[in-house]
This record gives C-alpha cells, sequence and structure tokens, in this order.
C-alpha cells in the first residue's frame, strides 16, 4: 500500500499548456486556453464591479455547482447578508445555477435597484462565464486534489 494519497483522476489527460489543473484541461487547444484567460482577466480587472463581489458570487456558485475545485480554492462564501449588492447578486447568481429559465423581468428590477446597466451587462456575463468554468471542471471531475491554491480541504466545508 502507497503511503502516497492517490489522487483521482481526470476525464481527459492534461495538456502540456496551462499553469493550473484547469488551464491543462483546456489547453489542448492553445488558442481557446488564451482567450478563455484574456476572458478571465478581463472580469477581474477590467470591472466596475467590486472584486470582493464577484469573489462572493464565485465561491457561491462553486457550491451550487458542486464543483470540489472551486469550493476549496476560496472557502464558502464569506459577506454579512446586510451587504445588500452582495447578498442580491449572489443570489441571483445561485437562481441562475439552479434554473436559468426561472429568470424573470421582476429579478432585473431588483438588481436595478443597486446596480447600474453596465453593472447589471458585467455581472450577467461573469456569472455565464462563472457557471461555465464550473460546470466544465466538474464534468471533467476536477477534484479538490487539484487544487494548488486551496485555502480549505472540502471535508472541511460540511
Amino acid at each position: 500500500m502507497s503511503e502516497y494519497k492517490i489522487k483521482k483522476m481526470t476525464r481527459i489527460t492534461f495538456s502540456e499548456n496551462g499553469n493550473t489543473a484547469f488551464e491543462k484541461l483546456i489547453g489542448h487547444n492553445v488558442a481557446i486556453l488564451h482567450n478563455w484567460d484574456q476572458l478571465e482577466e478581463a472580469f477581474w480587472q477590467n470591472t466596475s464591479l467590486d472584486k470582493d463581489l464577484l469573489e462572493q458570487v464565485r465561491r457561491t456558485m462553486a457550491f451550487e455547482n458542486g464543483c470540489e475545485y472551486c469550493m476549496v480554492k476560496g472557502g464558502k462564501p464569506d459577506f454579512d447578508s446586510s451587504e445588500m449588492k452582495i447578498s442580491i447578486a449572489a443570489t441571483f447568481a445561485e437562481l441562475f445555477c439552479k434554473d436559468h429559465h426561472s429568470i424573470v423581468s421582476g429579478h432585473f428590477d431588483l438588481l436595478k435597484e443597486y446596480f447600474t446597466d453596465q453593472q447589471i451587462s458585467e455581472l450577467c456575463t461573469f456569472i455565464s462565464f462563472i457557471n461555465a468554468s464550473q460546470k466544465l471542471g466538474k464534468i471533467f471531475n476536477l477534484t479538490e486534489d487539484f487544487q494548488a491554491h486551496a485555502v480549505v480541504q472540502l471535508k472541511d466545508l460540511k
């Protein structure tokens, strides 16, 4: 019996391209990897939204999407429910993950009480991008074992 922890396997092999486990899974096509990374950077660096709000949305979605890799990266969402902008954004993101078909005009009316149209556009595109990333990680079986930047273990999140 090996003394080393046996890692779970991803559903496809890692490419030679990329720095993270996620990047190595999408890195089989360098152009897709490059553009994916560019888009991710734009969401975090060129936004009118607060970076903490984005991180809390990302964390909320990780748990709703069941992406272990993303859950252990930052842990559970960590904000006070009195922080209305974050609460509204995180709740909207959670609904998007659960059933985007159920989103109606009233949800946007609520968003408009706290966000500009530009911010709503950025929030919805960010949510869509993170949703795709997390679901891709989940279907590729990208577990906590592959997260080099984990701040918590999955067993401590339950």
